[in-house]
């Protein structure tokens, strides 16, 4: 389905959370993601032209089948994840080391879509600019954990907090 397809049935929704990935190129963390979206039920993945693809057999075998039983879809280049989210009215949340509030800091909005990127560079600076920042704090002299890890924590915390 096209984005606006995927994302039409939860607009009369009180209650939604979307995983947005941007660049994810590693089809394990691809497949951890997927895996820690169906356990805390997220109600969509979108990912980017850039990523990987989720039906990749190491993915499939990664999300223990996740990626055959969570809606997903993948835009097209060009497509704004951002501006997609924020206009069926989900507040977008960005995960960085760089992130402007702690993740447990965070009073869950109701409808969330919440964006992770590859490991290393992370989300661009243009979509980090224009979301809600958030970060895992760490212990001294360790910056960031790796994305399937990140993506089961915060969905935990959204999960659990609404």
């Amino acid at each position: 389905p096209t984005a606006a397809d995927l994302l039409a049935p939860l607009r009369g929704k009180a209650r939604v959370r979307v995983v947005g990935l941007m660049g994810v190129s590693n089809h394990d963390n691809l497949g951890g993601v997927f895996r820690n979206a169906a356990a805390f039920g997220a109600d969509a993945v979108l990912l980017d032209a850039s990523s990987c693809d989720p039906l990749y057999r190491k993915a499939i075998r990664v999300s223990v089948g996740a990626v055959l039983t969570v809606p997903w879809t993948v835009l097209k280049p060009g497509e704004d994840m951002v501006s997609l989210l924020a206009a069926d009215g989900l507040e977008v949340l960005s995960l960085s080391p760089s992130g402007a509030q702690a993740l447990s800091a965070l009073d869950p909005p109701d409808r969330a879509g919440m964006l992770f990127g590859t490991e290393g560079p992370g989300l661009p600076g243009s979509v980090l600019a224009r979301t809600r920042t958030l970060s895992i704090p760490m212990a001294r002299g360790f910056d960031s954990l790796n994305l399937a890890t990140t993506s089961g924590i915060v969905l935990h915390k959204l999960s659990t907090s609404v």
